[in-house]
């Protein structure tokens, strides 16, 4: 636990952040980052899911490395706020504004493309998540109880892995697919491109409503502390 003087500087003498991340914030867990390699995809042919993820902008997110300043991620969620289409936070004195401009030039992101919300699938009318689902199957005529990866074609497996280790990372049940997580495959696979700050953004809300979900993004948000 860090001393009651120190932390006085890290949020500006506020009584009540600071009570908030020495009993909520300070031992909330932090997701072990994981990085992607564009040239795997080369050497073992993945030319496609290699394609697909270039057309969607995020090869330099997804391939990100860097040092994660755990401290100051936490430090960093615990002021955060959301005001119009940017983040502000405050860590160790200084303030931080997240625009568009800097998630471009730090994680080559844009805001552009679908907005996606839970419940809101976007441009896809009647959408079944179990029919297409089923059609990403390696036996697309295997019963079906739960939205698990492990039964996916290879593209689609690995794009599902990506959604929910690295894009919507949560605290638990990486192997079992939401909603979300097959619209945003969907989207992928047929060339549609997805506002990936919107929902960076909206992963971020969802880690600090729920219990159980982790602070994501470690080495995004470490990057933007360096900035």
């Amino acid at each position: 636990m860090r001393s009651r003087g120190r932390l006085e500087g890290w949020f500006s003498g506020d009584n009540e952040l600071i009570e908030r991340y020495r009993f909520e914030t300070s031992i909330k867990v932090i997701n072990n980052p994981k990085v992607v390699s564009f040239d795997w995809f080369k050497s073992q042919k993945l030319d496609n899911v290699r394609r697909l993820l270039k057309e969607q902008l995020l090869k330099r997110f997804l391939e990100m490395k860097g040092n994660i300043y755990l401290d100051l991620i936490r430090v960093f969620y615990t002021n955060l706020k959301f005001e119009g289409n940017n983040l502000v936070s405050h860590v160790k004195g200084v303030d931080m504004e997240i625009t568009h401009e800097v998630w471009a030039a730090v994680a080559g992101l844009k805001y552009v493309g679908l907005r996606i919300n839970k419940g809101n699938i976007g441009v896809v009318e009647d959408f079944d998540k179990i029919q297409y689902y089923k059609s990403c199957l390696k036996n697309p005529h295997a019963q079906v109880r739960t939205c698990s990866i492990g039964g996916l074609k290879l593209d689609e497996r690995l794009l599902a892995l990506f959604v929910t280790w690295i894009l919507t990372p949560r605290g638990s049940n990486h192997s079992v697919l939401i909603e979300e997580d097959i619209v945003y495959i969907y989207y992928i696979v047929n060339k549609v491109k997805i506002n990936w700050i919107h929902i960076i953004k909206e992963n971020m809300q969802k880690s600090m409503r729920l219990r159980d979900y982790h602070y994501p993004y470690g080495i995004l948000i470490s990057k933007f502390l360096n900035f």
